[in-house]
């Protein structure tokens, strides 16, 4: 067995591109030497222990296997099949997303990381949270998108509970203090331990009571549209939203796209707000909704009006029949 760490995932191989793209040919070539020197010739018994999975952004391909063996992947990883001259110029070309927290993280692995305690885990009540309000937070809402959508404490971000260790290092600072926003408060410490992790020893509290507290004090409430895939595709051939996928660039590639659509990488949206119209409806679009709903909470906590989840996203929209453009 071989903790095989950033170098051979399941289905991909690690990045490259972390010391800038003055030396994305050097890497290469040390990595793809590190593979077929090192780990190809243990042979197809070995087990190899990645230190990521689906759905990481340290990899571009990995599928969805907790480990694998040397042979599995020599059988069918397709990055292993190339020969070094075309492994090296896959590689040099390649972009990938690089959440803002790489940085921190590079930061510590070079400095030392400071030391950690797990947050105490503080209920709040509606005061209370008004107050840290008052002098700057982060509102975390790990609902479902359809429930944040239906009501939810403006300013807040929504990040759905399984999509809080690859989406929040997009969003979430160090430093402001993290309330967590849910229904039931069901799994407190497995949310909070996910943060902890990725390095947000600033969780300062949740809500107690949940969002119903939230609804029973006479605060504001914040809400954004929901539709159907079908209620689109009536507003396009009557109308001209502003349609925004917000999939990863390989998806909108190999998968295809809504017509009229535009397209901004989620983890990238808050840096491309004034691509978004102020003045014309906003549907927001994912593979399945999801996405989309970080991407709405995103737009209206910045005064984007009229904005619109897609539920379904573009596994609705093909299962619908609905013309895919390429």
């Amino acid at each position: 067995m071989v903790f095989s760490g950033d170098t051979v995932f399941s289905g991909d191989i690690a990045r490259t591109d972390f010391f800038g793209d003055s030396r994305k040919e050097e890497m290469a070539k040390k990595i793809h030497d590190s593979i077929t020197e090192k780990i190809l010739t243990l042979g197809d018994g070995v087990i190899l222990c990645p230190a990521h999975g689906a759905g990481s952004v340290c990899g571009s391909e990995i599928t969805d296997h907790p480990y694998t063996t040397v042979g599995y992947e020599r059988a069918t990883n397709p990055v292993l099949r190339m020969g070094r001259q075309e492994f090296v110029s896959a590689r040099k070309t390649e972009s990938l997303y690089m959440p803002p927290y790489f940085r921190a993280m590079e930061r510590h692995n070079r400095d030392g990381a400071p030391l950690q305690h797990p947050p105490v885990l503080r209920m709040l009540n509606v005061s209370e949270l008004d107050g840290f309000r008052n002098s700057g937070c982060q509102l975390l809402d790990i609902r479902a998108p359809a429930d944040f959508a239906g009501g939810h404490i403006p300013g807040s971000i929504s990040i759905w509970r399984g999509g809080i260790s690859s989406f929040a290092c997009w969003f979430l600072n160090f430093e402001d203090p993290i309330i967590r926003i849910d229904d039931f408060n069901q799994n407190i410490e497995q949310v909070i331990l996910q943060l902890f992790r990725m390095g947000y020893d600033n969780v300062a509290g949740i809500l107690a009571m949940g969002i119903v507290a939230w609804y029973k004090s006479g605060h504001e409430i914040g809400t954004t549209g929901v539709c159907s895939v079908r209620k689109l595709n009536e507003q396009l051939d009557s109308s001209t939203p502003f349609v925004l996928d917000v999939r990863d660039i390989r998806n909108r590639r190999v998968v295809g796209h809504i017509r009229n659509s535009h397209h901004i990488y989620i983890g990238e949206l808050p840096m491309h707000l004034d691509k978004i119209p102020k003045d014309q409806p906003v549907f927001v679009y994912c593979d399945a909704g999801f996405k989309a709903g970080i991407a709405a909470s995103i737009l209206a906590r910045n005064h984007v009006q009229g904005v619109t989840n897609v539920l379904g996203g573009m596994t609705a929209w093909k299962q619908a029949g609905f013309k895919i453009e390429h």
